[in-house]
């Protein structure tokens, strides 16, 4: 559990500090406690930050407005430590210490195999960034999904190279996660399917190494025009800045995992210029996100890709509890499936799976160094 203090979250680490405190003397009835699980350490702190944060606004608003079923809002902080083995033992933990709601993970590979134990132990789990489509498909009742699925994505990223690069020669890469290969997978089913054509080379990185140049030498040989990417922002930028020091000009594409400014940074604002990446469309141009977007923005800074969704992940959750009149898992999921909701995104409903009945995927470019949602016809 992390009780680390952040810039202008002293309120938050309080409510942590006294959600410890308060299980120590065995008051878990007084409250209700939410947990956010995610990478809150190593490469990928941010995106845990991210969440955590959206995490934070969502219960301090909820508390402002007297908490739910008359008892205050606790928010507990868990470090899976990007490992699914990590994702499993903080799962148990949070069962020992009361956690009723989980606002969790970012990987798919935490939160397959944290769900097991969510299901096992009835807890509600609303994963804000996990894509793989196994985290839903195994019906498990008290598990839902707020953002979209790599079939969904993949597919979005193959339509659009077969509709503007016809004639591309593709080629895949994945960094051997869950999350990674997934996604790699379906855009290659999707790409070939669609154009009829075969990729002309699907290879692997190891994600913890820094130097990808051996396989990337490899990739250079099949020339290229396109090299789609299953995986996360740390290793994606380093795939785009060895790719342009071997003199490989091909466009780069990737998923909702490199989506961040990190990406960039990593990469180098040169290198990355031209590559592409799906995700949804503008967060903060969305009208119905406008006043979550300012508080956020006033009480954390810059809104990360995932903010939004760990936010309403604890919405629903909470808002479940006040309709079923219980923070008894099952009866809590049943609310959620029967519910639609109001959502900073717009309307919001569950299928049977707990998987959102609609999840837009949109083309991104950067441009000038930044990220740019491309027009629909472009």
């Amino acid at each position: 559990m992390s009780l680390r203090p952040r810039p202008g979250c002293t309120a938050a680490l309080l409510l942590l500090a006294f959600a410890f405190l308060s299980g120590c003397a065995g008051d878990e009835g007084k409250t209700i406690r939410v947990a956010c699980a995610g990478p809150m350490t190593g490469e990928q702190a941010k995106q845990g930050r991210d969440m955590e944060e959206g995490a934070a606004l969502a219960v301090e608003e909820w508390n402002a407005k007297g908490g739910a079923l008359g008892k205050k809002i606790e928010l507990l902080v868990y470090d899976d430590a990007q490992d699914p083995k990590q994702a499993n033992a903080v799962a148990n933990k949070m069962f020992t210490q009361g956690v009723v709601i989980v606002d969790g993970h970012y990987n798919s590979s935490c939160t397959i195999p944290a769900s097991e134990v969510y299901n096992q132990r009835k807890m509600v789990c609303l994963t804000p960034a996990s894509t793989n489509p196994q985290v839903t498909d195994r019906r498990y009742p008290t598990i839902f999904r707020v953002c979209g699925r790599d079939d969904q994505q993949g597919k979005a990223g193959a339509e659009w190279v077969v509709k503007h690069m016809p004639t591309a020669k593709v080629a895949v890469l994945d960094d051997k996660t869950t999350y990674g290969q997934g996604l790699a997978r379906e855009f290659q089913k999707s790409y070939e399917t669609l154009s009829g054509r075969k990729v002309v080379f699907a290879g692997v990185i190891v994600k913890e190494d820094q130097d990808h140049t051996s396989v990337l030498t490899t990739l250079k040989g099949y020339e290229p025009d396109l090299v789609y990417f299953g995986g996360l922002y740390p290793q994606g930028g380093l795939i785009v800045k060895q790719m342009r020091q071997l003199g490989i000009k091909a466009s780069f594409m990737s998923g909702d995992g490199t989506y961040d400014p990190e990406f960039i940074r990593i990469a180098g604002a040169e290198n990355a210029e031209g590559s592409y990446l799906t995700f949804i469309p503008d967060q903060e141009k969305i009208p119905t996100a406008e006043r979550v977007v300012e508080a956020y923005k006033k009480r954390f800074g810059e809104v990360g890709p995932y903010s939004l969704y760990s936010y309403e992940a604890v919405n629903i959750a909470l808002q479940g509890v006040a309709k079923a009149g219980t923070t008894d898992g099952l009866k809590v999921a049943q609310a959620i499936h029967a519910m639609a909701f109001d959502t900073v995104f717009g309307p919001m409903k569950f299928d049977d799976k707990g998987d959102v009945l609609v999840s837009p995927y949109v083309m991104w470019q950067v441009q000038g160094g930044k990220l740019v949602q491309l027009p629909p016809d472009s």
